[in-house]
This record gives C-alpha cells, sequence and structure tokens, in this order.
C-alpha cells in the first residue's frame, strides 16, 4: 500500500480524538488526588512512633543504654539433662524489673528421626570401636544414647514431638553497676540448675527486640526440646486469689502477690481453720474481723477461750461474759418472730430444743423423746403460741415452764426426764437457762464469752448461745461473720453437731458467712457432721500441724507431698489457703495498727498498756467526735488505722512469724 502521509500538509498529523474518560476512572482518579493530600498533610504530623521513641539509644557490646536506662540481654545456651516442673518459677519470681520471652518453633518428626538414626548409629560405632580396643566406653555417650532411642521410640510411637525453644531475658537497671550486679544474680540462679547463659554480645539491640511484646525473635539462638520438657517452661505455675473487691488475707508465697479476697463472692461465706495450738489462729482470725470491720459486716464471735475481749473494747464492740453471776441472760425458748413461707418457725425451735435438751440431759429413749416433746409443745401452748404465725409474738416460755409440764404428766419417763431437768431450774445450776432473755446485738462486733463457765456446762452454754445468734440472724438481714472457735465442743454430742451444720447449710441464706476454728483436727473431720462442714465450706485455711494430723488432713484435702511437708514445717502465720478450686500457700502479714489491736504476744501487750498511761497522763490523744450515722466500732477503728505514733513507721507491715503468740 502506498504512503499516503506524503499528501498530507507539510508539519501535520492527523490523530485520533481522546476517548471521553468513564465515570469510574474519574472518581478513582479523584481518590488517588485526595490520597496524596491527605499523605503530605500527615508528614507534617506527630505520630505514635515519635511520641513514644526515646531521646537517644547507645548500643555497646554488652549492653545497651535507652536515655538513661541501661539494659542487657541474656540467651541460655545450654540445659541440663532434666529439669524439674515450674523450674523457671526463681527467674519469673526474680525480685528485680526482668523482661523474659520463650519462643516455640515446631520440628518436622520425620527430619528429626532420620537425624536420631545417624546419630544413634554413630554413637553405637564408637561405643563398639572402645569395646574392641579394650577401653572402657565414655559414659556420656551412653547416656547420650540412652536418650536418643527414648526419644526415636516416643517420637515413632507419636507421644512426643520435637520442637526448637528459645529463652531469652532483658535486664533493665539504672545504672552500669546495677546491671552488673543484677546480671550476676540471675546467671547465677540459672547456674544453680545447671543452665548455661550467655551475653547477647554484639546483638544487645536484637537481643533487646526479641524481649519486646511483639513477638519478633531477632537472636534465633535456640535448644531442641521434646514435648515433655517444653511443659516445663510453663511459667503460670502458681494460683492466683485476686479479686477486685474484698479483704486481703495475706501474701502468696509462691509469687509475693497480694490475697485479696471477698469470701461472700463464694458459692457460700463458709470458712473453716485448723491449726494447732500456737499456729497463730487467733492472729489470723482478729485480723480477719478487722478488716471486715471496716468494710461495713457485722461480727459476731462465740469465744470459750477469752481470746477476744481486748479487740471488743479496743473498737468499742461488746463484750457479754457469760457465767452464772453474770447479768446478762438467754431465753432459748425464743423465737424469731420471723415469718417465711413455706417453714414453721415453731417446729424448728422445738427441734433445736430437743438437741439442746440432750446435750443438757444425755441419753433419752425414744419414749421420752416422744413425752419430751409432748412437754414442749405444752408450754409453747399454755403462753399461747401455735404453730400460727399470728401468735408467735407472745411471750415464749421459760425452761421452767417445760419442768412443770413433764411433772404433771405423772409417769415414770417424765419424771425421770423431770429430775435430770431439775438442777437447772431449783439445783446448782438454776439461773442461767431459765431466764428471760435480756440480751440485744446492736454493736458491729460482738463477743459472747463462756471462758467462766465449768467444763460440763461449756457445750451447753456454747450451743445455747449460737441457737439464740441463729434466732436473731434471721430477724434482721444483713452482711454478718460469725466466728466458732473452738468448735470441737459441738462435735462432743451429736445433736450440738447437727445444729452447726444445719446452720452452716442455711448460712447463706441470711447472708451470714460461719468460721469455724479448731486444732483437734482428727475429732472433727471423723465425725459425719464435721467433715460434712469442713468439705461443704468454700475457704479453709490449713496452719501448722502435728505429724500425727498430716494424713488425715491428706485424705480429706488431696495434699500433695510437698503440702504436707509445708504444713508440717509451717512457720507462724503461714499455712495453705483453699478458696473454691485454688489453692496457695499463704504468709498473714499486718500493718503496725492492726498489730498493735490484735497481737497476744504479752511482752507487746505490756508495752502498750504502759504507753497508753502515759498518754492518758499527758492527756496526749483527746478524743474525737464521732461521725453521726456510723456504727461506733466500725468509727473508732478507722481513727485507730488514722493514728501515727512517733514510734513506728505507719508502712510498715508485721509478719505473723515475727513472734509466738501463746494460744491456749
Amino acid at each position: 500500500m502506498p504512503d499516503l502521509s506524503s499528501l498530507l500538509p507539510f508539519g501535520k498529523k492527523k490523530t485520533a480524538a481522546p476517548a471521553e474518560a468513564t465515570p469510574e476512572a474519574k472518581e478513582l482518579e479523584k481518590q488517588k488526588r485526595e490520597l496524596e493530600k491527605l499523605q503530605e498533610f500527615s508528614r507534617g504530623l506527630v505520630t505514635i512512633q515519635d511520641i513514644i521513641a526515646p531521646e537517644a539509644i547507645e548500643v555497646d557490646f554488652t549492653f545497651q543504654k535507652i536515655n538513661e536506662t541501661f539494659t542487657r540481654t541474656l540467651f541460655v545456651a545450654g540445659y541440663p539433662r532434666s529439669v524439674p516442673a515450674n523450674w523457671l518459677s526463681p527467674l519469673i519470681n526474680f525480685p528485680h524489673q526482668i523482661n523474659v520471652s520463650m519462643f516455640v518453633y515446631p520440628v518436622d518428626s520425620g527430619e528429626i528421626l532420620d537425624n536420631l538414626k545417624r546419630k544413634i548409629t554413630e554413637m553405637e560405632a564408637e561405643i563398639q570401636s572402645d569395646l574392641r580396643a579394650g577401653k572402657i566406653s565414655n559414659i556420656n555417650t551412653e547416656v547420650k544414647l540412652e536418650d536418643a532411642r527414648y526419644i526415636r521410640e516416643e517420637l515413632a510411637k507419636g507421644s512426643e514431638r520435637f520442637f526448637q525453644f528459645g529463652l531469652y531475658v532483658t535486664i533493665q537497671a539504672k545504672d552500669k553497676d546495677e546491671l552488673d550486679r543484677v546480671t550476676k544474680a540471675i546467671q547465677s540462679t540459672l547456674g544453680s540448675l545447671l543452665i548455661v547463659s550467655k551475653k547477647a554480645t554484639l546483638q544487645m539491640d536484637d537481643g533487646f527486640k526479641s524481649t519486646l511484646p511483639m513477638g519478633v525473635d531477632k537472636l534465633q539462638v535456640t535448644r531442641n526440646m521434646d514435648t515433655t520438657s517444653l511443659a516445663t517452661t510453663f511459667p503460670f505455675t502458681s494460683s492466683e486469689l485476686t479479686m477486685e473487691t474484698g479483704i486481703m488475707y495475706g501474701i502468696n508465697e509462691h509469687n509475693e502477690s497480694l490475697i485479696i479476697f471477698d469470701r461472700f463472692k463464694m458459692e457460700n461465706a463458709n470458712m473453716v481453720i485448723f491449726a494447732k495450738s500456737g499456729a497463730g489462729k487467733s492472729y489470723t482470725v482478729k485480723l480477719e474481723i478487722l478488716r471486715q470491720l471496716m468494710f461495713g459486716a457485722e461480727v459476731i464471735v462465740l469465744d470459750p477461750e477469752h481470746e477476744y475481749e481486748d479487740l471488743a473494747v479496743a473498737v468499742e464492740g461488746q463484750y457479754i461474759n457469760f457465767t452464772f453471776s453474770s447479768e446478762s441472760k438467754i431465753n432459748p425458748f425464743d423465737l424469731s418472730n420471723l415469718y417465711e413461707e413455706g417453714e414453721n418457725e415453731l417446729g424448728q425451735k422445738i427441734i433445736s430444743l430437743h438437741g439442746l435438751l440432750k446435750v443438757m440431759l444425755g441419753v433419752m429413749s425414744a419414749q421420752q423423746e416422744a413425752l419430751l416433746d409432748r412437754a414442749l409443745v405444752a408450754a409453747y401452748k399454755a403462753k399461747g403460741i401455735t404453730p400460727d404465725p399470728a401468735t408467735q409474738t407472745n411471750e415464749p416460755p421459760l425452761m421452767e415452764d417445760v419442768y412443770k409440764a413433764l411433772i404433771g404428766m405423772e409417769n415414770n419417763d417424765a419424771n425421770d426426764i423431770a429430775a435430770r431437768l431439775e438442777k437447772f431450774i431449783t439445783g446448782s445450776f438454776r439461773g442461767i437457762f431459765d431466764q428471760k432473755s435480756n440480751i440485744n446485738i446492736t454493736n458491729q462486733l460482738t463477743v459472747f464469752s463462756v471462758k467462766e463457765m465449768e467444763e460440763e456446762m461449756r457445750p451447753i452454754a456454747m450451743y445455747m448461745i449460737l441457737d439464740f445468734i441463729w434466732t436473731r440472724v434471721k430477724k434482721d438481714l444483713k452482711k454478718r461473720i460469725l466466728v466458732v472457735d473452738e468448735a470441737w465442743y459441738f462435735m462432743k454430742h451429736p445433736d450440738s453437731a447437727s445444729f452447726i451444720h444445719s446452720m452452716v447449710k442455711r448460712a447463706r441464706k441470711y447472708y451470714l458467712g460461719i468460721t469455724t476454728i479448731t486444732q483437734d483436727v482428727e475429732d472433727f473431720i471423723h465425725n459425719d457432721y464435721g467433715k460434712a462442714i469442713v468439705t461443704n465450706a468454700s475457704i479453709q485455711f490449713l496452719m501448722k500441724q502435728s505429724t500425727a494430723s498430716i494424713p488425715v488432713l491428706a485424705e480429706t484435702f488431696y495434699l500433695s507431698q510437698g503440702e504436707r511437708q509445708l504444713l508440717v514445717t509451717a512457720d507462724v502465720g503461714e499455712g495453705i489457703f483453699f478458696a473454691g478450686q485454688n489453692h496457695v500457700a499463704l504468709r498473714v502479714v499486718a500493718s503496725d495498727e492492726e498489730h498493735q489491736l490484735i497481737t497476744t504476744n504479752p511482752e507487746e501487750i505490756y508495752k502498750r498498756q504502759q504507753a497508753a498511761k502515759v498518754a492518758a497522763a499527758d492527756n496526749v490523744h483527746p478524743p474525737q467526735a464521732q461521725t453521726p450515722n456510723q456504727p461506733a466500732a466500725q468509727q473508732k477503728l478507722q481513727q485507730k488505722m488514722q493514728t501515727d505514733t512517733t514510734e513506728r513507721k505507719s508502712q510498715n507491715l508485721y509478719s505473723i512469724d515475727d513472734y509466738a503468740p501463746p494460744e491456749k
């Protein structure tokens, strides 16, 4: 075809007209221009990287300086043949600021099996060569061969997998001397486990980045591990018992964390404490009482050994010394006057009185129990009280009314019961069980003491007081804690054991947490009711125990060998704290002011009394005005906790094992 371009005008070429852009292309071009403008604008802004970046980084051979902080990274270069579980605990809980990173890389088992086969062949050949030469084979080679054969077998069965594991530690310090000192301490800690650690010389920057929370391994220093060995590196081996609300019970001895716990957030708020004499159980319980008072709980204590009087006085609580000669009286026939749908208040009270009277009078035949029941119903009926709740506000009967009802039956069995009851009505024990109640629990802390009661009368008095408390608790729903010290007294009689077990089962319904304390482990746990109380409590605290008690506790609480040893060797105030499914080793600690209020150390009590006399003489601390509408015990306690003394620092913490409080 001829060239027709020569026919066109000189210097002109005909071109096709451009096609008009589509709407999609126009929109794409518009977005491109907006993105360019945004990028140009962003170049003038301060980014997050600009804000968090240090002013200067100085990288040396064996350390790195970021602003004014010195850092150094160590990597683990060698491990022993075997390590125990939780071997990383000394490193994780090291008392200095460090960052620890672990990197795990799965390895193909087929490749490892091929390598193991070759290594096993080489080691077998080496051993055979030594034997043919009449030499003793190298023991290290034999151990390696044994391990290699075991790993090969487990890999082939699929029981194990193979991994590469890297462990890095970055230390932070304020100066070079501190950095060197901490480095030496960490290397010594690892060295005690036969673990070889080295500095990441000339790689401090990469080491620092490898321990940042970015999951980037810049060092790539790894060692081979099977699944079992890798499992021992799991760092989270200590249980934590910390809630957002609650009181501090002590310090976790595994990692020094605080154990802050709210017993009322559990399935039930009941707690049991087992401890031998002198283990610090009274100190522990009084410390919890103080802290519960500060959070507004009402606390009632059944005190058979005169342990809580000083505490009650210190917080202006109510201390009731229950004796034959005291003015405080309790009528065991009192009703709660509370109507609960589906429950027979009078029937429940009569059942409770059956238990009390059997503790008082001893074993009765079935015929005698029936007669006693008839006498109890008659005594209430004589006062116009029937199962109808409207009648239960009438004045309740007294023990004397039951005695008269039995006498009136003119029956030999009834007369026998009346004869046994007579000593409590007109005999040597009169005046304590047959009087109208004149006690009203209105204080935030109320302590009932039966220390001065005769030994044979103490279980009866404790039963009656506990029944009185239970009746009062049902009247008014509020957050309460009931402390029953020396609870083994209730296990001496089946009826009293059944009664306290019934209270523990129903306590949650009335916003009540019951703390039972005993040092007679075997008597308590071997009793069916006692064991049920223990196993159903949401919280158990096992303190120092005698060797004879360990087998019983180990069977009940499924203790490991280490936990058994801990209970035998525990210091004062130490033990195992169980809460739900978790348990930790706990150490009880108190602040200075708390310690002064609850200590039972005679020397410390004497010094405190002398100081109080001097203060009273000099009028150093005039009484402070009480805040309106605030419970007296809570106001008094808060004043004491705010008081600062010149003798001690207010932030000092006392460990209970700093002394050995005498306990009975």
